[in-house]
Order: C-alpha cells, then sequence, then structure tokens
C-alpha cells in the first residue's frame, strides 16, 4: 500500500503526524502485529474520501480511500504513522484487504443510495455515477489470489468493475517487470480501472506508462505546490499531461490547493484535479451529501466554459470610476473598480477578468507598471490604459512590450469608449474561442488516443486468449491421439477431420485420408449409399471381432459442428 498516496498531507489539512513519537514508541512496545491485529478486531481503522473531479463538466467523478486509525487515546492517526510497522510485521495484504472491502461496500451504499437513470434497453450501459479508488501494496501484484479476491468483492456488492479504481506506484512494478504485467492484465481483464500514482517521483520511467495497462496517471502533488512559480515544475506538470494524452491516459492532479493552480490545469488540459480546493478528505456520509447535492466546481473553473464578460476599472480618483461605471454598466458587463494597482492585482488574483482599464498617474504604482504586472500574471487579459497625464517613455515601453493594447486619453468621448472596450471583448472572445476549439481538438485527439488504446489492449487480450485456446486445441488432440480407443471426428458435412492412432490402426490406410468423404474412407462404418452425415452402424464386425460404436453430437457445449465418433471392443460372452 502507498504510504504517500494514503496520507494526504500532501493535500492540505490533516490529522497530526506522530512522526517518530507516541505510536512508533507505542507500536514497538506492544508489537506491530498485536496492536495493529487488535485495531481490526475493535474496527478502529477508518476510510476517509477525498473527491476527483473532473474539468471537463466539473462533477464528482472519483473519490480516493485514505486509511486511517482511529486510536482510542491517540486520535485520528495518519496512514504514514503505521504502515511502516504494518508492512514490516507482513500485515499489508490484510490491511489492504480490509480498506478494499471496506471501500466497495461504502460505494455499494452510495450508488443504492443515489437516483438512478435507468437507461434503455438498447442503448449502452452509463458510465458509473462514481468510482472508488483504492491504492494496493506492491506485494499484491505478486499474490496469484488479489484478482480473485476483487473479483469476488465485486460480485458481493453488485458493484460493476468499472466502478473500481486500483492505485500503485511505479515502486510496485520495479521487483518483477514481468509479474506485474501479467497481474494487471488479469486486474484489466475484470475490467477494473488502474491509475499509476505519483508519476513523476522515485524510479520514474516514461516506458512505464506506455507499457503497463494504465487507465490514469496521477502528477504527484510535490509538481502542484509551485506549478505557478516554479518553470521548472510548470514544465514538468504539462510534458505530463501531453505524454499521457498522446498515450490515451487520463491524468488527475493532486494537491490543488486554490484556484489559480486549478486554472492552470484547466488550460494545459488536465482531466482531474484532487484536493483540498475542492474539498477536504471527509466520511462516507459526507461524500454522499456531496454526489446528492451535485456539487461542481463553478463554470470558470471547467475546461470548456463560456464565460461572461468581466471589466476591471483601475483609477484613484472615485468620480472617475464612478463614472465610468455608470456609462459602462449599460453594456451588461461585470464590473470590479480598485482605486490602485495593487488593489487591482488582488481582484485579479480573486476574479477573472476579460479587459482591464487603467490610469496611468496614481499613487504607488503607475498604471504601466500595473498593466506590465498585470500581463505577466494573466497574459490573457486585453489591456487598456485611459490617462490624462503621459509619462512617454515607460507607456511607450508598455506598449512596445506588449502590456498596452490601446492608450486613449482623457476626457473621453462616451460613444468612441464604449466602442473601444467592446472591440477589445471582442478580441477577448475571438482569442477564448481560437482557445476553445484547440482544447474541444486536443479533447478529440485525447479520446482518439484512449479509443486506440483500448483496442490495443482488447485486441491483445483476443491474440491471448486465441493463443490459449490453441494451447488446449493441441492438447486435447495429443490426448485423443495416444487413447487407446479408436476416435473418429466428422464434420457437418460428413468429411473426415481428425482420426486417432488407435482408430488408423483399426481402419486402416484408408482412414487417414482427413478431408475426404468418412463414407468412403471408412466404408465399414456406413451401409452402402447411407448419408455420411448421418449416424453410423450401432454396431459392426471387424476382422470377426464386435465392436460397439457410439456417436456424439458436437455443439451442445461448444460452438463445434460434426459428430465425435468412437469405437469400442465388445465384450464377448464368456
Amino acid at each position: 500500500m502507498d504510504l504517500d498516496a494514503l496520507d494526504d498531507t500532501a493535500t492540505g489539512g490533516q490529522p497530526a503526524s506522530l512522526g517518530s513519537g507516541a505510536l512508533p514508541r507505542l507500536l514497538m512496545r506492544t508489537g506491530n502485529e498485536v496492536l495493529l491485529g487488535a485495531a481490526l478486531q475493535r474496527n478502529e481503522l477508518r476510510l476517509l474520501y477525498q473527491p476527483l473531479v473532473s474539468l471537463q463538466d466539473g462533477c464528482i467523478a472519483s473519490v480516493e480511500a485514505l486509511l486511517r486509525w482511529q486510536h482510542p487515546e491517540l486520535g485520528l492517526i495518519a496512514a504514514a504513522d503505521f504502515l511502516p510497522q504494518a508492512e514490516a510485521a507482513g500485515l499489508m495484504g490484510m490491511l489492504d484487504e480490509w480498506a478494499l472491502r471496506q471501500a466497495c461496500a461504502d460505494l455499494a451504499h452510495w450508488l443504492a443510495a443515489l437516483p438512478r437513470n435507468r437507461p434503455a434497453a438498447d442503448t449502452p450501459a452509463p458510465a458509473p455515477a462514481v468510482r472508488v479508488s483504492v491504492n494496493i501494496a506492491p506485494g499484491q501484484l505478486r499474490d496469484a489470489r488479489f484478482p480473485a479476491l476483487v473479483q469476488s468483492l465485486l460480485q458481493e456488492h453488485g458493484l460493476a468493475p468499472a466502478g473500481l479504481m486500483l492505485e500503485l506506484t511505479e515502486a510496485a512494478l520495479l521487483p518483477d517487470a514481468g509479474a506485474s504485467l501479467r497481474a494487471l492484465h488479469e486486474l484489466k481483464a475484470l475490467g477494473v480501472q488502474l491509475m499509476l500514482d505519483d508519476f513523476g517521483t522515485g524510479a520514474s520511467s516514461l516506458g512505464h506508462p506506455k507499457r503497463f495497462p494504465f487507465d490514469y496517471v496521477k502528477i504527484d502533488c510535490s509538481f502542484i505546490r509551485e506549478v505557478l512559480s516554479d518553470r521548472g515544475d510548470a514544465a514538468l506538470s504539462k510534458t505530463i499531461i501531453a505524454m499521457a494524452h498522446h498515450l490515451g491516459l487520463k491524468v488527475v492532479a493532486e494537491g490543488v490547493e486554490n484556484g489559480e493552480q486549478c486554472d492552470f490545469l484547466r488550460r494545459n488540459m488536465c482531466d482531474l484535479i484532487q484536493g483540498y480546493f475542492f474539498s477536504p478528505p471527509v466520511a462516507r456520509d459526507a461524500i454522499l451529501a456531496l454526489l446528492a447535492e451535485q456539487r461542481c466546481l463553478p463554470p470558470e473553473q471547467r475546461r470548456i466554459q463560456r464565460q461572461p464578460r468581466s471589466l476591471l476599472l483601475v483609477d484613484d480618483e472615485p468620480n472617475i470610476l464612478a463614472a465610468l461605471k455608470r456609462l459602462l454598466r449599460r453594456d451588461d458587463y461585470t464590473i470590479h473598480t480598485a482605486a490602485s494597482g495593487p488593489e487591482g492585482l488582488d481582484i485579479l488574483a480573486r476574479h477573472p477578468v476579460d479587459v482591464i482599464v487603467s490610469d496611468q498617474r496614481m499613487p504607488g504604482m503607475i498604471g504601466a507598471d500595473f498593466l506590465r504586472k498585470a500581463k505577466d500574471l494573466y497574459p490573457d487579459t486585453i489591456r487598456i490604459m485611459l490617462s490624462g497625464y503621459t509619462e512617454l517613455q515607460s507607456v511607450t515601453d508598455a506598449v512596445n512590450e506588449g502590456a498596452i493594447y490601446k492608450f486613449l486619453t482623457k476626457p473621453w468621448d462616451d460613444e468612441r469608449l464604449r466602442g473601444h472596450v467592446a472591440q477589445a471583448f471582442r478580441l477577448k472572445e475571438v482569442n477564448d474561442e481560437n482557445e476553445r476549439l484547440n482544447l474541444e481538438l486536443r479533447s478529440a485527439s485525447q479520446e482518439l488516443a484512449a479509443a486506440n488504446r483500448r483496442m490495443e489492449e482488447l485486441l491483445q487480450q483476443k491474440q491471448q486468449q486465441i493463443s490459449r485456446s490453441e494451447i488446449s486445441l493441441n492438447v486435447a488432440r495429443e490426448v485423443l491421439q495416444h487413447l487407446p480407443l479408436p476416435v473418429i471426428g466428422m464434420d457437418e458435412h460428413g468429411l473426415l477431420a481428425f482420426v486417432n492412432s488407435a482408430a488408423a490402426q483399426l481402419f486402416g490406410p484408408g482412414a487417414t485420408l482427413l478431408g475426404s468423404e468418412a463414407a468412403q474412407a471408412l466404408p465399414q462404418l456406413f451401409p452402402a449409399g447411407a448419408d455420411a452425415a448421418a449416424a453410423p452402424h450401432a454396431e459392426l464386425c471387424i476382422d470377426g471381432r464386435p465392436y460397439a460404436v457410439v456417436v456424439y453430437p458436437m455443439g451442445e457445449l461448444s460452438s463445434s459442428r460434426g459428430s465425435l465418433i468412437t469405437v469400442s471392443r465388445c465384450l464377448e460372452p464368456t
């Protein structure tokens, strides 16, 4: 079980971590196996759940199960404080099974409590209303019984396999890549979803998402924490998203704590987010409440969404702000006002803004510096300077740097100013439309890549199935070939399809002519002029010895056609 994935310290607030304090000392004094085993018996383990939210429609798409220990004396204990001791005591399999069993039970509870929209009989089954993801320990991939356990739990709770997602880190793949690949294919054959957790950390390999049959890749929270201020983290996050999409995988970003991080991920085509920005880890009933109220991200945080027009006016003179607001209110803009550059930056940090109209001469920060800063932080905005004072050099520099779209002078003509602002919004909407079309194109490409990946996996499964069937057929043929009982296979048209060694010895060389008509190759079995496809004689005499003939029609247990005929020596009366 992945310690980082089960401990959500990276995604915000958390039960106090005990580190090397009370709990480890208690475990050492009492004994790992005894204490953790007792916790299971006393029902002290808990699962909290943190939503994974789609940036496409803003809805909860999945929830991740996070293990906790409700200790009677120490309170709620984070997973990272007791899982190392559990691993040392060999208890990870037991804890994994408990978490998986409890998560399946909770998912069944949610689905039973939520209203259902039943599809028509001739329509495909809809996607699960919500999935639950459970972290599994590396040892589970080496346990041949684990796929059977997953299948039995799904059947026990009546769950569709696609409603369960298993998360594992790349460390789980390293000890034996071949065995890991076989185990993951077994789990995929059940229909469950697979997620590669904490991608980009530790012993990461770019080949793992391509080689192993994952459906999702999760970007580690350490890259998201500074994604707005660290160019390296931003570049790595973009690269992981692009790489995963080209491979037909969806991307989850964990540790999202604010709207700015969410907006960065939305603009760069991330599929899902997880973190305190949407919800902390909560109990089972709280998840049900979130699902029942259909809580979603606000529209401005979704991947493709047409936004209302938003305008920011910045001027240190209150009467100018009031006049501009009265003039532009009739054009149905959402208008924000600020009396200084720093106040305008604060509004930009809290609200989406399309167009900025700023004065130049303001105390503390001149308009050119404010618009230059706005361009660096919010490059998608359209920026206009409206001023009665001109400091030529600073304004010229700002224009040349692209920080100012237009320079307008005070006093202004009302209709011309309205026209310039409307033109700025049209330019912004053209840019937004281009971005929207680009996002739609990238979304379509991503879906196509995902479909190609599913087709490749299905083809691989079919090829494996054909290979297994061929092996089984060859084994069956070899068994029949060495039976001392004469066995003859005849297709539905009366042609010989199989003759084993005992039958060839009994009937002679003519019996070995596969593809010939059975009535001609084996005249002893069929009377003159009889239909070869009909049943042969029930008894016959060969070299003066009596034989019994039994016909087994094919097709009852398989798609085979024709008949299987056995010829056995009759016991002579004593």
